[in-house]
């Protein structure tokens, strides 16, 4: 196992927080600072100017790089952009070899009537008000950009609805869920992927994988929910298929494991002596990631459920092929044609952090067996997976372009050069 968590340790403060029970710590922050964070003006003035962006630009998190990309996609569509860094509740550390990459540099306050898309949730949106302070909010549009992972959503966030003038979403799957809080006012904006495809080049000898061997990449955040995040059904997939074989690798690259350490040592047993399973626990930057996802034969996620699943889709556009559970967001850019979408069930949500437990809530547990067939299918046949690998790359270049950025701009009243 590589541990990389040494150097970097999560400041006290965010420690006491983590030992709150996660329900009651959500539900404390999220009314505590509804009360008393700014709100938006009631009717927003017309849109001028350009795009601000708000969200965690200097974390590596899902939300912090749609941020990052919303960024990248206005700018591409001829938009000024005003950058704003909100981080995590509790202030961190950034990691100093990922800060130059991951973080946006402040720029000045936006103008009066640049609309202010912020990618977070809705639960500690009031905190960011809080942060963000009036002076910033008013005078605005104000657009949430929420993900979310299930086809319910939890009752605290209608919280966030007295923050927002509009609601976006990443993925069909995230609009049908919010549709219930908002019907009909949901607008579907993918991230914009294929107007910057990823360009990291393989580096198998800097992350020390054998040149001969069949590499198979499991890659999550720890902060992205464990469960969810399924990766005990990836193990046992592939000792499934490949038992102790020499010649197949299977990799997990895990990051922000200091925060969750109890999750890290039920990984850590799963994997117990096996010789040919890897665990790399450390945060790396995006573009140092990329070169891991490019680095690999395979990458695997049985995952329960996608908001949008940033990690399949980076890999497709770097012409890799992905087999994973063909339930939520990732289906908005996956099909049989281009990626491996393994059949699944859905069952009651069962989240020890208690996120996701809500009455009622399901999310899918992908086929084992099925599974076991691809990862065999795929390890055998290189032919097989350079085609697939070429197609998942034209279809995510086809499908996560910037026209619903584009769309979503104009319909704030923006007029795209």
């Amino acid at each position: 196992m590589v541990d990389r968590t040494e150097a970097f340790r999560p400041h006290p403060l965010h420690r006491l927080w983590r030992l709150l029970p996660s329900q009651a710590r959500r539900r404390a922050l999220t009314h505590a600072t509804a009360l008393i964070a700014p709100r938006p003006d009631r009717i927003p003035p017309p849109a001028l100017h350009g795009l601000a962006v708000g969200g965690e630009l200097s974390r590596a998190t899902g939300l912090g790089e749609g941020a990052r990309l919303m960024l990248q996609g206005a700018a591409k569509l001829g938009l000024a952009t005003w950058p704003l860094d909100v981080g995590p509740p509790v202030r961190e550390r950034v990691a100093p070899e990922h800060a130059a990459e991951m973080n946006t540099p402040h720029s000045e306050t936006p103008p009066a009537g640049a609309p202010l898309v912020l990618h977070i949730n809705p639960p500690l949106l009031p905190l960011a008000m809080l942060r963000l302070g009036r002076r910033i909010l008013r005078g605005r549009r104000i657009v949430g950009y929420w993900a979310w992972e299930l086809p319910t959503v939890p009752p605290d966030w209608r919280v966030g609805l007295r923050f927002v003038h509009e609601v976006w979403v990443p993925s069909r799957f995230t609009a049908d869920a919010l549709d219930k809080l908002v019907p009909g006012g949901v607008r579907v904006v993918p991230h914009p992927l294929a107007l910057a495809p990823p360009t990291a080049e393989p580096d198998r000898a800097g992350f020390g994988l054998p040149p001969d061997t069949v590499t198979v990449l499991v890659s999550f955040n720890m902060a992205s929910s464990f469960e969810r995040k399924n990766p005990l059904a990836a193990i046992a997939a592939f000792r499934a298929a490949f038992g102790d074989r020499d010649d197949r690798l299977l990799v997990i690259k895990v990051g922000y494991p200091e925060h969750f350490p109890a999750d890290l040592a039920r990984l850590s047993a799963a994997i117990g002596g096996s010789r040919n399973i890897r665990l790399d626990a450390g945060t790396l930057s995006p573009r140092r990631s990329q070169s891991l996802t490019a680095s690999a034969d395979i990458v695997l996620s049985l995952h329960r459920s996608e908001g949008f699943g940033l990690v399949p889709a980076e890999a497709m556009l770097l012409g890799k092929p992905v087999i994973a559970t063909g339930w939520s967001g990732n289906m908005d850019f996956m099909d049989a044609s281009c990626a491996a979408p393994i059949g699944y069930r859905l069952v009651p949500v069962h989240d020890p952090r208690g996120v996701y437990d809500m009455p009622g809530a399901v999310w899918a547990e992908a086929d084992p067996d099925e599974a076991v067939a691809q990862l065999r299918r795929l390890a055998d046949d290189p032919a097989l997976r350079a085609e697939m690998g070429a197609r998942a790359r034209a279809a995510v270049m086809a499908r996560l372009t910037t026209a619903p950025l584009a769309e979503a701009v104009r319909g704030l009243g923006l007029a795209v050069p």
